[in-house]
């Protein structure tokens, strides 16, 4: 199976200006993306995918491959479909261009379910929430049925202990993915869903649509660097990794 892993690296973000090229030990956050994705055996091929000549040519200089995209694209999933229509492959894995934390365990738990099962369409990942992030909009929660596919996502705590019995399980969702190639083109092609507007998740998008999305457990902790301090935690932990 052909698998290409994307790195979407949009320049200007909101809540911290410029991330994907803010140094964490040295070397932009984006290359150290790439350089802890490329230790999955899984990945047939790695690139980053930008509207940004900026982030394109400091890939080139750490030898990173990049591929140029729109800048109108209003998703790093719509990224990963322009991708697609340039470059063949049966599956394409989602890795965020903020997540310098990514393993080759979080890539094989992401791409598995597709060797595994052909009705598989998508997949992504969960892992115990803390009692912080339960509480916190900021770290997505996911349900899940049975099966292990998505029953919804939410920026608050799902599901509701109504009568505060405790013993539920509260799980966040890690904003890693991995897509069959016509999924990218449904996505793109649907516009936003009411639910995806209402929670700010394009994710729900799918989910309103039908597609079902596979939920893998993993736990090994990521942080997606959305601010300075995410950016000093990553530092830290990279830091502290076996070399």
């Amino acid at each position: 199976m052909k698998v290409l892993g994307v790195i979407p690296a949009r320049l200007h973000s909101t809540r911290l200006p410029r991330k994907v090229l803010r140094e964490i030990a040295g070397l932009p956050m984006v290359v150290h993306v790439h350089r802890s994705a490329r230790r999955s055996l899984l990945l047939t091929d790695l690139l980053v995918a930008t509207d940004s000549e900026e982030v394109a040519a400091v890939c080139r200089a750490h030898g990173v491959p990049a591929l140029m995209t729109s800048p109108d694209h209003a998703s790093g999933t719509d990224r990963l479909w322009e991708v697609s229509r340039a470059r063949a492959a049966e599956v394409y894995v989602n890795i965020q261009g903020d997540e310098p934390l990514v393993t080759p365990g979080h890539i094989e738990r992401l791409v598995t379910p597709f060797l595994e099962d052909p009705q598989v369409q998508v997949t992504t990942l969960k892992i115990r929430a803390t009692p912080e992030e339960v509480l916190s909009r900021t770290a997505n929660k996911v349900v899940s049925s049975a099966r292990g596919d998505a029953l919804y996502f939410s920026r608050l705590p799902i599901p509701c202990d109504r009568d505060g019995r405790g013993g539920v399980t509260y799980w966040k969702h890690v904003g890693l993915y991995a897509y069959r190639r016509a999924v990218l083109e449904t996505f793109h092609a649907l516009p936003p869903s009411p639910l995806e507007q209402a929670e700010r998740l394009e994710q729900l998008r799918l989910l309103e649509h039908g597609i079902p999305i596979r939920v893998v457990e993993t736990d090994e902790e990521t942080i997606g660097v959305d601010t300075e301090e995410d950016l000093r935690a990553a530092e830290a932990r990279l830091a502290a990794r076996p070399q």
